[in-house]
């Protein structure tokens, strides 16, 4: 494991939001909300965090790993124990550049709706599957948690409750591409995402379940008032997180910029973490879409 500093923050509740501190100290501090049921672990670009004066910053969201479970857990109060973790982190109440991945970017969009997402970037974001234009593009067993979810959220906690680390890595690697599955192979990150895995489903996975909830069922964000710039990242070889590559999300959002890279799949944040940062520092124009 890449070396990080652990960080704990208790929250005015008296609950206790766990993370860690990758890269520099001093390096610009980046919040990374990593995707579905995976904990503060989680991570990417390590080997470019000092050269670009990086300092990533990540937690466990309320339930995963060693952040404790809050039971009346919303959207909301989820975007403002991160808000919490930043401004007691980083020692100011301020702005922050965030990147969101995959299941994490209804938070990440949370953040930008709230004024304290700086810029933020979606890597390989999943849409909300509640909207009914995305709805319409999925096959019924691709919506069919999602509409469990919306009509009788119960039955779907107790279906979510039943999955392990185990299935969730199954599920996530069987329906990957080839070239997706062959990173996802390697020692180093299997490894990573099995570590993170595990801090996911922490409590019996009681947080990775509200995570899911809250993701899967309507979104209820004004997409639209939205002002902060944000940029969608999608691979072109991405097979799961998105029937149109973020096309319906993007003509949501007023400030968006998007770009499907041709040389990518679903494992872009890992593939292409140099493109990540150099987007979320602005240090590189990307063309609208």
């Amino acid at each position: 494991m890449n070396s990080a500093e652990p960080i704990s923050v208790r929250t005015p509740d008296g609950r206790i939001l766990s993370g860690l501190s990758f890269g520099p100290r001093s390096g610009n501090p980046v919040l990374f909300m990593a995707g579905a049921a995976t904990g503060k672990s989680m991570h990417f670009g390590a080997d470019l965090l000092r050269d670009m004066n990086v300092r990533l910053l990540t937690m466990d969201r309320p339930g995963m790993g060693a952040s404790t479970f809050h039971r009346e857990r919303t959207l909301a109060s989820t975007a403002d124990d991160y808000r919490s973790f930043v401004e007691t982190t980083i020692g100011r109440s301020s702005s922050i550049p965030v990147v969101a991945n995959s299941q994490a970017s209804v938070f990440g969009l949370a953040a930008a709706a709230d004024g304290w997402a700086s810029t933020l970037v979606l890597a390989s974001p999943a849409d909300e599957l509640a909207h009914p234009q995305i709805h319409e593009m999925l096959p019924a067993e691709a919506t069919q948690l999602s509409d469990l979810a919306r009509a009788n959220p119960r039955e779907a906690e107790r279906v979510l409750t039943m999955l392990t680390p185990a299935d969730m890595e199954s599920m996530v690697l069987e329906g990957a591409s080839e070239e997706d599955r062959a990173f996802y192979f390697g020692d180093s990150f299997l490894s990573l995402y099995r570590r993170a895995l595990q801090e996911g489903f922490e409590g019996n996975g009681r947080g990775y379940v509200r995570d899911t909830l809250i993701a899967m069922r309507p979104w209820g964000l004004g997409l639209s008032d939205i002002q902060t710039t944000v940029t969608i990242l999608f691979g072109a070889g991405d097979l799961g997180h998105s029937p149109d590559h973020g096309a319906t999300l993007a003509e949501r959002l007023v400030n968006v910029r998007r770009e499907v890279l041709s040389d990518a799949g679903g494992a872009l944040l890992w593939t292409h973490a140099g493109r990540v940062f150099e987007t979320i520092l602005g240090r590189e124009n990307l063309r609208p879409d």
